[in-house]
């Protein structure tokens, strides 16, 4: 493990949601666990496009009420503006949702769960690929 602190991916999230053991263990193990404003918003978005929305609203729902919810702030916008700014220096997008993601892993220095590997595009990005 990185830290004991980590802010879940929604490619995490939807993993843990579909029963995948390894992130269930990996998040018992941890000391804390968060999760953005912008994950829940893909798993929203996901939830109302799919065949069974009230079984997953019910999933988000139930989830948000055991981890910590981080919202975006100035802080966050300003982290964001960094990031992006580095990676259109280097050429390397990613896309728009992850760079809100990782601001706020960097804002709150926590370990960004993830199996995307375009994250390792952002420097100094604390990264646990589950």
């Amino acid at each position: 493990m990185t830290s004991g602190r980590y802010l879940l991916d929604t490619g995490i999230v939807a993993s843990l949601f579909r029963g995948d053991t390894g992130v269930r263990n990996q998040i018992a193990d941890a000391e804390e666990v968060f999760v953005s404003s912008i994950t829940l918003g893909e798993l929203f978005y996901g939830a109302f496009k799919s065949q069974r929305t009230e079984d997953e609203l019910k999933k988000i729902d139930e989830f948000a009420q055991v981890v910590r919810v981080l919202e975006c702030d100035a802080d966050t916008a300003e982290v964001y503006g960094r990031i992006k700014t580095a990676l259109r220096a280097k050429g390397r997008p990613i896309p728009e949702n992850d760079i809100w993601i990782a601001a706020a892993a960097m804002q709150h220095d926590l370990s960004l769960a993830m199996r995307d590997p375009h994250f390792e595009q952002v420097e100094g990005l604390t990264l646990a690929p589950w």
